[in-house]
């Protein structure tokens, strides 16, 4: 792969933080020299902020914007995106694979910084690893890592703590909010790779979910944001493939194949025990999805959007 991942997100990062104030943003270096940049833990944070925040998590390999459209009867903020570089720009950089914990610090970590760390089996599958000297997280969690926690992301991704950024922002967040909605392309690409489809054959995404409103805890704002995808994420994926394979895959991809789905995230993730990584794999996928197969010219579609659910979950009465 001829695209560097972490140069790009740095670059960003360094254009942002120019006008970090009309983000209402902030950005502190550690003693360590890392530098943490604060998109809404101590902050109020924008909903550009939440867009810059999302374009650094895929290392500006997708782009993302917020139009007004429909949900169930009434008009509705949409998050939409799209990519050409959908293996990069998803699996590589945004998918939230790093579970990063220190003492009594937790967050669920993604962005390309997981690409030179390549410990996930998803990087030793794909045969990809970054060798760069620098890195850029983005991390989900209420609490500024410190230099203990850098450090041990350092370690693992091989560089100076100095050369690490790292981009904080709460599930309850403006820019939190957004960019975790920003993922519906993601789930579909992370769920085909957990069937064992060539995810290489996809050369283009696109999709869009539903933005919740900012929730009163991070914990509800986890239900709702996973909610908007899960029961209203669409997802539009071109590929170069067999029509037979395709046929056989599409019903497995949306999030209702799971026998989980059909219950808002909350309750599934409560019976979970708040562990991730205990709930079934399968349920995280989008709503709906639609492969657009260019070798054939053949659409097939499966799934759909639970506007009871999203309802529900997002107080609409």
């Amino acid at each position: 792969m001829s695209i560097l991942l972490n140069p790009r997100a740095w670059d960003l990062v360094d254009h942002v933080l120019k006008t970090a104030s009309d983000y209402r943003i902030e950005s502190h270096e550690l003693k360590c020299g890392a530098r943490v940049v604060d998109f809404g833990v101590n902050t109020k944070g924008s909903l550009n902020a939440g867009l810059r925040l999302a374009e650094i998590c895929t290392s500006g390999l997708m782009e993302i914007s917020v139009e007004m459209g429909q949900l169930a009867d009434c008009g509705w903020p949409m998050v939409h995106v799209r990519t050409d570089h959908p293996v990069e720009a998803c699996l590589f950089s945004q998918y939230a694979g790093w579970r990063i914990e220190a003492g009594k610090f937790f967050a669920m970590g993604s962005g390309p910084m997981r690409a030179t760390a390549a410990q996930e089996d998803l990087f030793k599958t794909l045969g990809y690893k970054e060798n760069f000297y620098c890195a850029v997280g983005v991390l989900e969690t209420r609490q500024l890592p410190d230099c203990e926690v850098v450090a041990q992301i350092a370690q693992k991704a091989n560089i100076e703590p100095r050369n690490l950024m790292l981009l904080v922002a709460p599930t309850a967040s403006i820019a939190g909010n957004l960019q975790i909605v920003a993922r519906s392309v993601e789930t579909a690409m992370h769920k085909l790779f957990a069937l064992g489809f060539d995810v290489t054959k996809v050369a283009a995404g696109l999709g869009s979910a539903p933005l919740p409103p900012i929730a009163k805890d991070d914990l509800a704002a986890i239900g709702r944001t996973n909610d908007a995808i899960l029961y209203g994420g669409h997802v539009h994926l071109i590929v170069e493939a067999d029509d037979a394979e395709l046929a056989e895959l599409i019903t497995k991809v949306p999030s209702g194949s799971s026998p989980h789905a059909g219950r808002p995230f909350i309750e599934l993730f409560k019976d979970a025990k708040y562990d991730f990584y205990a709930l079934d794999p399968m349920l995280f996928s989008p709503a709906s999805i639609t492969i657009e197969n260019t070798t054939t010219g053949k659409v097939h579609t499966a799934g759909k959007v639970n506007h009871d659910v999203l309802k529900a979950s997002f107080g609409l009465n």
